[in-house]
């Protein structure tokens, strides 16, 4: 698959003030989803990765918290994880300040025709699709042969040694999950390993810029994760994942350090939908 390309959102931005949107990213009201129930925040669960995982739950209690959190929401926060502190600042930072970089020196790694890797925007498929008001880095990570690091950024200059200790370590952690979701369900891990062979460990690096017309334009469409699981990393302060459950929709506010962990459709698949993944999210 390939996307077409389109403009820079933050660069039209820079232009002209951001005043004006574009027909194209308008959406009608109904497609713009607003926080039905407010409250559902609390009950999205929080799984202890080290407690899950060193040893420190003899009775299984964290691990049937888990199992209950893959079955009912697809969808958990996972604190105390093995991504070292100076390693999530330093992702955080780099991602920041690759955006902040000059329009032309972000071109450098824009995609290219046939590539969906690289700087612009993904699953554009026709001239006259609404496009989603952001701007995106999208790469593969691992394993580290399938890398093209003709698109990874060298500005900042350690982002790329960054993305590699971040991209290795979230690894791990996705790796120890699904061994551990494998064993909850009474399956070998092999079943679930096998799917991982030949796979590729992406990431996708979202900026939302300022929009004056705020309510009618979407960051990232409505949609479920195709993969096995998705790991998403809070860069900064502001807030705007929604997941849809049971037909509401539900907002997620960050636990300071916690990766938010979705359950992708090919895991459901895999497992025979004993496990959910998340109905839809938006951002």
């Amino acid at each position: 698959m390939e996307s077409l390309p389109v403009p820079s959102v933050q660069a039209m931005v820079a232009a002209t003030g951001g005043a004006d949107v574009p027909p194209r990213y308008l959406r009608p009201a109904e497609a713009v989803t607003g926080i039905v129930d407010g409250e559902g925040e609390a009950q999205i669960p929080i799984i202890d990765y080290r407690r899950l995982l060193l040893e420190l739950d003899p009775r299984g209690e964290e691990s049937a918290r888990l199992h209950s959190a893959c079955q009912e929401w697809g969808f958990f926060q996972l604190v105390n994880h093995s991504v070292p502190a100076d390693v999530v600042e330093g992702m955080k930072a780099n991602i920041q300040q690759f955006f902040q970089l000059p329009a032309e020196t972000k071109k450098r790694f824009a995609q290219e025709r046939g590539q969906l890797e690289g700087y612009g925007q993904l699953f554009v498929v026709s001239e006259d699709q609404k496009l989603d008001w952001a701007d995106m880095l999208y790469l593969y990570t691992q394993p580290p042969e399938s890398r093209n690091t003709k698109f990874w950024p060298d500005q900042p200059v350690n982002f790329r040694s960054t993305l590699d200790r971040y991209s290795g370590a979230v690894k791990e952690i996705a790796d120890s999950l699904l061994a551990t979701m494998a064993e909850n369900l009474g399956l070998k891990q092999e079943v679930i390993a096998d799917r991982c062979v030949g796979g590729v460990q992406s990431v996708r690096m979202n900026y939302y810029p300022p929009c004056a017309q705020a309510e009618k334009v979407v960051g990232f469409s409505p949609h479920s994760d195709a993969d096995l699981l998705t790991l998403v990393l809070q860069v900064n302060h502001v807030q705007g994942l929604q997941i849809k459950r049971n037909g509401s929709w539900f907002p997620v506010r960050p636990v300071e350090g916690a990766l938010i962990v979705n359950i992708g459709d090919i895991f459901e698949v895999t497992v025979n939908s004993m496990l959910l993944s998340a109905d839809e999210q938006i951002l």
